[in-house]
């Protein structure tokens, strides 16, 4: 891809040198046409001349030129370099024009294989604002996703920032949009659309191809949360709730807060992240699945009851179903996925 864009812009710079080449053979055969000819005919006769002879059209003489043997050879010479000019310009425009729209379809084939070999990954349906933000959220943290907009606008913006991330192109309510965003192997998808009706729908299509799917949506309007709910949804963010909720805190909680949004903005920061631990270490100490890390700290276990053991030591032992809740960066979070597989 990105050496299609390099060809493209070698071939734009080719066509403006020719371009630039073909004004100044015009500028020349003006300028000599009127030397040799003493300044006899005006200036535009002679710009006149060499257009006819540039581009080949071929009327006849604008004045004498059969005792003037050094005019006629500059005519020659204009007719020579002119036609290759133009000849030029125009096998680079038409390479131009097919190769933007073959190089479209190829990049178009090689997204939807891209798609449908993705497994586990996340389905970001709109682009809007907070969808952006899930969107960079997703990529500092190296979790592939696929998202789906009808907005070409919206994805060019994203495509603009992120030149290599996934799209659907179409509507997130639309069954064969979800499956072409590979719906039946995703672990996870977010309605963040701006609308709390248009989120709904997309909650009970995607729940409707996918019962086991977890879903995340954002909801405007706090009465609709439990409708949202009651269609489907795991869990629900609310705009307006958490950032009144932020703002409280930032005045309250200063220090928290802007450590908080520290950790958020750096993308080489720590997250907040939770590991499932596989079954098959079911019955061994927290310490022998789990070492100390410089780029990560363990700081709870999420039971499969719900309870939440904060700090665990590490003689606990791991039950079936259990979270690891850990504060890490990305190189952490792998470290650890890595241990405990």
């Amino acid at each position: 891809m990105l050496s299609s864009k390099n060809d493209t812009s070698h071939l734009r710079g080719l066509l403006y040198i020719v371009l630039f080449g073909l004004f100044t053979v015009h500028i020349f055969g003006t300028l000599a046409y009127q030397v040799l000819t003493h300044g006899q005919h005006h200036w535009f006769d002679s710009f006149y001349m060499t257009f006819i002879t540039v581009s080949t059209i071929g009327f006849s003489e604008v004045f004498d030129m059969s005792n003037n043997p050094a005019a006629r050879a500059l005519t020659v010479l204009l007719g020579i370099f002119g036609a290759g000019t133009l000849s030029m310009m125009f096998s680079i425009m038409t390479v131009l024009f097919l190769e933007s729209d073959i190089n479209e379809t190829l990049q178009r084939k090689r997204m939807d294989q891209a798609v449908k070999k993705l497994k586990n990954h996340y389905i970001l349906c709109g682009l809007g604002r907070v969808g952006e933000n899930v969107a960079q959220e997703l990529s500092i943290t190296k979790r592939p996703f696929v998202s789906i907009d009808p907005n070409p606008q919206a994805i060019q913006n994203l495509k603009d920032k992120n030149p290599g991330f996934l799209y659907v192109l179409g509507d997130a309510t639309d069954d064969d949009c979800l499956k072409h965003a590979g719906i039946d192997h995703a672990v996870g998808l977010f309605a963040v659309s701006g609308e709390d009706a248009l989120n709904m729908m997309i909650i009970i299509t995607a729940r409707q191809l996918r019962p086991d799917l977890r879903i995340v949506a954002r909801c405007h309007d706090v009465k609709n949360i439990e409708k949202m709910k009651k269609a489907g949804a795991d869990s629900i963010v609310s705009p307006d709730f958490t950032g009144g909720m932020r703002i409280a805190s930032a005045m309250v909680r200063p220090h928290v807060v802007s450590f908080i949004e520290e950790m958020l903005r750096d993308e080489a920061s720590f997250r907040v992240e939770e590991i499932e631990i596989p079954s098959s270490r079911t019955g061994e100490s927290l310490g022998n699945i789990a070492q100390r890390h410089e780029n990560y700290i363990l700081m709870g276990v999420r039971r499969q009851n719900g309870q939440l053991i904060f700090n665990p030591s590490s003689s606990w032992i791991i039950e079936q179903g259990s979270i690891l809740i850990a504060m890490a960066n990305t190189e952490g979070r792998q470290n650890l996925i890595d241990q405990l597989s």
